[in-house]
């Protein structure tokens, strides 16, 4: 990277900022707002895929182990009906998200952050109170397996409190989905505002948010086709959304930082228990699922073939959830003042999302300069 006289960073000159603000150049912020500006404006718009540099009408060449075609890259399925009484809606209206190749689902490893600070350590302590609130509530058990395991039926084995059926699986997942749709939309909604007191563009951090936010929302929404919750468990769901939401709402008040690193650490929670559900599956300990057709929401929202299985869209969500397992870490690396977001224009490939944690802060000024080239070999710009 060019070194500048100053540094130009979330749309603004700060000087002498060169070892305290992420880098941009100068000419990375036109293209930059640009996309930007269409992804505000439409979701249906045309999205340049930068990884491999092609159009959504053309077909993309990313090899195994690259993440593969994003939603916007791929042609429309037919549209899926909410209700049958309702119109159909057309079109994709969604907001944009990665749809996976078979090899990339399988490419998702159970990892921990280890905590370094004082607020690393905070956020985690936090997570494992709101795991054993969430398990409680929820009804979860993960307990070892005995060792005369094979011995035992799995009528046995579920009497014991060693294994969970299908409506405990489904009661767990419901409820975490629920509540970790919540951050996303919480933390999009303070920098928005932040943006709109401070008068200056929030260069990407405000996209990605919602977009997890949605993302979670249409885990729960996939997960709704199995199971109508009944009124106790959504008034329990009601009463954890209103302490989870304002809870979050003024920690991030205090500590943006450290709320990204507890999202983090929860992420890694959810990629831990659909790592075991589907480890369930395939033993065969949840028959039910075992042969499941998928849903056709969650065919047309990710992408998946017409013989597409429940199986299928465990590790579609697991994979969801290993990204934000590395997006919310990466982000709590980040200097949220002045930081711009490297994942606005363009993501790693799955199995860098799978294999690792995160971007420490160094890494991310590298993403985001590879962008910068990239963004300029497309567009034909002088680097």
């Amino acid at each position: 990277m060019h070194a500048l006289p100053s540094t130009f960073a979330l749309g603004r000159m700060v000087p002498g900022a060169a070892a305290k603000a992420l880098p941009m150049h100068r000419a990375f912020l036109a293209p930059c707002l640009a996309s930007a500006a269409k992804r505000s404006l439409s979701t249906s718009c045309p999205r340049m895929n930068i990884m491999a540099g092609k159009k959504p009408d053309e077909k993309s060449t990313l090899g195994p182990g690259a993440e593969g075609p994003h939603i916007k890259d791929l042609p429309p399925k037919a549209p899926v009906p909410v209700n049958p009484t309702e119109k159909v809606i057309q079109g994709d209206w969604v907001l944009f998200h990665p749809v996976y190749t078979a090899e990339e689902l399988r490419s998702v490893q159970v990892l921990s952050r280890d905590a370094k600070t004082f607020s690393d350590k905070l956020a985690h302590s936090f997570v494992k109170l709101a795991r054993w609130a969430f398990d409680f509530a929820s009804g979860y058990k993960h307990k070892p397996l005995p060792p005369n395991a094979s011995e035992m039926s799995l009528e046995e084995l579920r009497k014991g409190g060693y294994l969970m059926d299908e409506t405990q699986w489904l009661r767990r997942i419901l409820f975490l989905e629920s509540i970790a749709a919540v951050p996303g939309m919480v933390a999009a909604a303070l920098r928005h505002l932040r943006s709109l007191r401070l008068m200056r563009r929030d260069h990407g951090w405000i996209h990605t948010l919602l977009e997890e936010a949605e993302n979670e929302r249409m885990h729960l929404m996939t997960f709704m086709t199995l199971k109508n919750p009944s009124p106790l468990f959504r008034a329990m769901v009601l009463g954890a959304q209103g302490v989870f939401y304002n809870a979050f709402f003024l920690c991030y008040l205090i500590s943006p930082s450290t709320c990204h690193r507890f999202v983090g650490h929860l992420e890694e929670e959810a990629v831990l228990t659909y790592t075991r559900c589907i480890q369930e599956i395939e033993a065969g300990r949840l028959p039910a699922w075992t042969d499941l057709p998928a849903p056709a929401i969650a065919k047309d929202y990710w992408r998946l073939g017409d013989d597409a299985k429940f199986l299928d869209v465990v590790y579609a969500v697991r994979s969801d959830e290993s990204t934000h397992r590395f997006v919310n870490h990466s982000l709590a690396n980040l200097k949220y003042e002045t930081d711009v977001n490297p994942f606005a224009l363009r993501e790693p490939d799955m199995t860098t999302k799978g294999s690792r944690v995160c971007f420490e802060r160094d890494e991310s000024v590298k993403f985001v300069d590879e962008a910068h080239r990239l963004m300029q070999s497309k567009t034909g710009r002088p680097q």
